[in-house]
């Protein structure tokens, strides 16, 4: 890949807002940024981490778009982490990958056809941002160690930061009604009944470690794949900003899957340990002080639905809309082996038909939300194996498995439905008895929520969690990743 001159250099830290896109050359989107940098501050103040505003935490900063050696780690004040703008690096001679303009030079500026369905994609993903960073800002009290405390406060930071990549498109490329756009997105809150975010997984609550750490592996997972797709864009600067951000987001999934091997892992120890060979014995493993198995299993069950739904409805003309305009692909489009336009394609939807689920050919191009939703639960399958490998490797009969697409949905093809995570559909009545075997009851949540206990000594971790492997940027393992003497 070749780049321009322009975009190779490092970032600009002598502005106020870190940057690689020559902020100080454009002075009326500068003074833009920066009359929004204040309501930011004090969003951040207000509902970032609770408690920890002072503490000096070891995050990891962007230096630059080379992925060989873009991040710098030292103690920081998280109110003054260096958030910016990073665009990676444009691609010389770069064409429209997709839809009806595919071989078209990409769009350096807004086109005027596409710029109301373009700006809400921008805002659909800029509101998730801060959502999560306000699900997460209790956390910080029940840490179980200070590497997970710093591990959640780094992912803040970030979607902090991917925030302001959203912003900075939304304030250079849509003028006033991007301005008005950039303060709602600071004035939602997640499970606000007045001002809610706009998606429904965004105004979950987040109240436990085992919740977040499933959601940085679920969750996070979705914006995964929604940044490749976007990724993809005929609109230049969204890709390339969304390039950038997958970069930070990878961070993200691994704090995910590596928490709930941790909690596995721990889990499957004290087991054996204590000579307990079946894992629905959960009073039994409860009593070990660990997470028993069947219960992560029914967190797994929540946070895959929650987030497939994120994706809206399998079939869906906006979905259309959006590829057929050459502004949001599908996840590795360009190694997708078709025309890449679709309007003669089929593709196969799972439906429920004459009492069963069935595969059914839809055309291709209505169903680009059902082709990225279900490379989502592929990839997503990816860590439920690995986990099951380490419950075998401890010799614990047990394995987690990813629910039916079916399962719990409140959105698309199956939303309404009565389905176990196996895939059987069950009549109302059947679900509500039922329903406490497949979802966290009030009574898990409670024995979750009773582990919480904060553990703050350096090389300390709570017993319900093992250790890392390697620390961050290979740290020893009494490595004082936050000082929490002024707090």
């Amino acid at each position: 890949m070749s780049t321009t001159n322009e975009t190779v250099v490092q970032v600009n830290y002598d502005d106020l807002i870190p940057n690689n896109v020559d902020l100080s050359g454009d002075r009326r989107l500068k003074r833009a940024l920066e009359a929004w940098h204040p309501g930011y501050i004090d969003w951040w103040k207000d509902m970032g981490p609770d408690g920890f505003q002072q503490a000096d935490v070891y995050l990891r900063t962007a230096v630059g778009v080379d992925p060989k050696g873009w991040a710098v780690f030292d103690h920081v004040k998280m109110p003054e982490y260096r958030w910016g703008i990073l665009l990676a690096p444009a691609e010389e001679g770069r064409t429209i990958p997709f839809g009806k303009h595919r071989g078209e030079p990409v769009w350096q500026e807004v086109p005027g056809e596409y710029r109301s369905l373009l700006r809400r994609l921008i805002v659909i993903q800029g509101d998730t941002e801060p959502a999560s960073v306000e699900q997460q800002r209790h956390l910080g009290q029940t840490a179980p160690s200070l590497y997970d405390m710093r591990n959640l406060f780094q992912v803040n930071v970030e979607e902090g930061r991917h925030l302001w990549a959203m912003v900075y498109l939304l304030q250079k490329y849509f003028g006033r009604d991007g301005r008005e756009e950039a303060e709602a997105l600071l004035q939602r809150r997640s499970g606000d009944q007045d001002r809610p975010r706009i998606l429904g997984a965004f105004n979950e609550a987040t109240p436990d470690w085992l919740s977040f750490f499933m959601f940085t592996y679920f969750t996070d997972r979705d914006g995964k794949m929604q940044l490749e797709a976007l990724a993809q864009s005929g609109f230049d600067p969204l890709s390339r900003t969304c390039r950038f951000m997958l970069t930070e987001e990878a961070h993200h999934m691994f704090v995910g899957e590596s928490g709930v091997s941790r909690v596995i892992q721990r889990s499957c120890e004290a087991m054996k340990a204590a000579g307990i060979s079946d894992a629905n014995d959960i009073d039994a493993v409860r009593a070990l002080g660990v997470i028993d198995l069947p219960t992560i299993q029914k967190k797994i069950n929540f946070h895959v639905s929650v987030t497939e739904d994120l994706f809206g409805a399998e079939v869906s003309t906006n979905g259309a809309a959006a590829f057929e305009a050459g502004l949001k692909g599908r996840f590795q489009e360009t190694k997708i082996d078709d025309d890449h336009q679709l309007y003669n394609d089929q593709f196969e939807v799972l439906r429920l038909a004459d009492g069963e689920f069935q595969w059914i050919a839809e055309p291709a191009l209505n169903a680009v939300n059902a082709r990225l939703v279900y490379d989502y639960v592929k990839d997503a399958q990816g860590g439920v194996n690995r986990w099951n490998k380490l419950i075998r490797k401890i010799g614990i009969d047990w394995e987690m498995s990813m629910p039916h697409m079916a399962f719990h949905r409140a959105v698309g093809e199956f939303a309404g439905l009565h389905v176990t995570p196996a895939g059987e559909v069950i009549s109302e009545a059947n679900w509500q008895a039922r329903e406490d075997e497949f979802l966290p009851c009030a009574a898990d949540l409670e024995f979750i929520n009773s582990l919480m206990q904060p553990c703050v000594e350096p090389g300390k971790y709570a017993g319900w969690i093992a250790e890392p492997k390697v620390g961050i940027n290979n740290q020893p393992g009494d490595f004082e990743y936050v000082k929490l003497y002024e707090v």
